[in-house]
């Protein structure tokens, strides 16, 4: 049993969703890791006629992870959103995280109705990676969008990667007929 949670333990290590102008290597991958509960907040609104509809397959041209671009996924989940770009401080670790992509409004603690706007100082209330629930963060940017959770093989690890939160809908493109 030690061995699998080891092993499990490895696996959310190699699935972070920190971006770094480029890849999460630049941005010490090893450390921001994807291990939300993959639950969805009940505020969140499922977009009743996404581009990409729940069950379709599509291209990841999003590039959060090392192994992520390129790969085939399906969607698991279709959301109307504020998707936003913030930097943050972990609260375990010590390095800023510069251009993380992304956390949606529904997962900003204290969040109203009306989007943040770049520059905005928040709380982030959302657990993509280790240390990022309670951080403080700074919004970069924001756009209303549809935003995806997927589920996908990651193509340097060959690792499932399940239910990953979140994509928007311009870092996808349709499977090629």
């Amino acid at each position: 049993m030690k061995l699998f949670g080891a092993s499990m333990l490895i696996i959310v290590l190699l699935s972070a969703c920190a971006e770094n102008e480029g890849t999460a290597e630049d941005n010490n991958a090893n450390v921001y890791t994807n291990v939300s509960s993959f639950e969805v907040h009940k505020y969140l609104r499922a977009n009743e006629t996404p581009a990409y509809p729940v069950g379709s397959q599509v291209i990841i041209n999003a590039n959060h992870m090392p192994g992520m671009k390129g790969a085939t996924a399906t969607i698991v989940g279709a959301y109307k959103s504020t998707a936003y770009k913030v930097t943050y401080i972990p609260k375990t670790v010590g390095d800023p995280v510069k251009h993380y992509k992304w956390v949606i409004h529904e997962e900003i603690s204290h969040a109203g109705i009306a989007p943040f706007k770049p520059g905005d100082r928040v709380l982030l209330h959302v657990d993509h990676a280790e240390g990022m629930n309670g951080a403080g963060a700074t919004i970069e940017s924001a756009k209303q969008t549809t935003v995806y959770m997927v589920n996908f093989t990651n193509i340097r690890t060959g690792n499932e990667v399940k239910n990953y939160q979140w994509v928007t809908e311009d870092e996808l493109s349709p499977m090629k007929k």
